[in-house]
C-alpha cells in the first residue's frame, strides 16, 4: 500500500511567510515580489493556492500591481495616533512627538468666543463664552496627517495662566494643573466620527487638488476631559488626513 501524499503548504501560510518578511523590514516598499507562478514552483503548490497567498496580501495593503513591473511591496500610510494616545505616551515617556513627528502651530494658545454647540455643550458654557483656543498640525516625515484643536474652558488660566502668555509651556499644561491642584485630570471615552473636510483643512492638510463642490470625507475623533469633581476642562478633536492609519493606546488590565 503506498504511503500517503504529504500535504503541501496552505495559502495561509505562504502568505505569512511573506507577511513576516515585510512587517520585519527584510523586504521594503517597492521591492517585487515573486510571480504567482514563481511561488507555485518554491513552495511546491498549485496554481490556485498561489494565486490566493498573493491575493491576501494584496487584499491586506501590503502589495499593490504596478503596469510593467508586477507585485511590489506597497508603501504604507502614516501611522498617526489619537490625542489620548499622544497625551499617553507623553506622561510615561516625557516625548512629545514621535521620531519623524513634528507639530506647526496653525493658532497659538488665546482667547476665543466659540460658537461651536458641541464644544459649548460639553465645556458647559454658553454659546459666545470664551475659551483658550490652540489649533496645531501634526506630520510625519514631512506630511501632514492631523489637525489638533484644543478647546480649554477659561477657569483653566486661573491655576496655568502661562496658557495665553505666548511662551512654550514646560510641560503639558494639564500636568501642570494636576501639580498646582492635586487634581487629575481624565478623559473620557474617545469618540469617532467621519464627515467632510471644511476648506481650510483641506488647506492645511495640503489637499489643495480637490476640485469645487467635491467633498473629502475625513476622520476626526472628539474626547472630553474632566477634573476630578467632574467639571469638564477640555475638548479636544483630531482631524486626520485621508488615507493615514490610526494608533490608538492599548489598554492592559492591572
Amino acid at each position: 500500500m503506498s504511503a500517503k501524499r504529504a500535504r503541501g503548504p496552505g495559502y495561509e501560510e505562504i502568505a505569512e511567510h511573506y507577511r513576516q518578511k515585510i512587517s520585519s523590514g527584510e523586504l521594503t516598499p517597492g521591492t517585487k515580489l515573486p510571480t504567482v507562478r514563481e511561488v507555485q514552483a518554491e513552495w511546491g503548490v498549485s496554481n490556485t493556492t498561489a494565486a490566493a497567498a498573493m491575493a491576501q496580501l494584496r487584499r491586506e495593503g501590503l502589495t499593490v500591481a504596478r503596469p510593467r513591473v508586477g507585485t511590489v511591496v506597497a508603501t504604507p500610510p502614516p501611522v498617526v495616533v489619537t490625542g489620548i494616545a499622544r497625551i499617553e505616551r507623553l506622561i510615561r515617556t516625557g516625548r512629545p512627538y514621535r521620531d519623524g513627528e513634528a507639530k506647526v502651530e496653525l493658532r497659538s494658545p488665546s482667547l476665543h468666543s466659540c460658537y461651536d454647540p458641541y464644544v459649548a455643550e460639553q465645556l458647559g458654557i454658553e454659546l459666545g463664552d470664551e475659551i483658550v483656543l490652540r489649533i496645531r498640525l501634526f506630520s510625519q516625515d514631512g506630511k501632514p496627517t492631523t489637525i489638533g484643536v484644543n478647546c480649554i474652558h477659561p477657569r483653566a488660566l486661573a491655576v496655568v495662566p502661562e496658557l495665553v502668555a505666548g511662551e512654550e509651556l514646560p510641560k503639558f499644561w494639564q500636568l501642570l494643573y494636576t501639580e498646582r491642584t492635586g487634581e487629575r485630570i481624565t478623559p473620557a471615552d474617545e469618540l469617532f466620527q467621519a464627515r467632510a473636510a471644511s476648506g481650510d483643512e483641506l488647506e492645511a492638510l495640503g489637499l489643495l487638488d480637490v476640485p469645487t463642490g467635491i467633498a473629502v470625507p475625513v476622520l476626526v475623533s472628539n474626547v472630553t476631559f474632566h477634573t476630578d469633581d467632574g467639571q469638564p476642562i477640555e475638548v479636544w478633536e483630531d482631524t486626520y488626513a485621508p488615507g493615514t492609519r490610526k494608533a490608538v493606546p492599548r489598554h492592559v488590565a492591572e
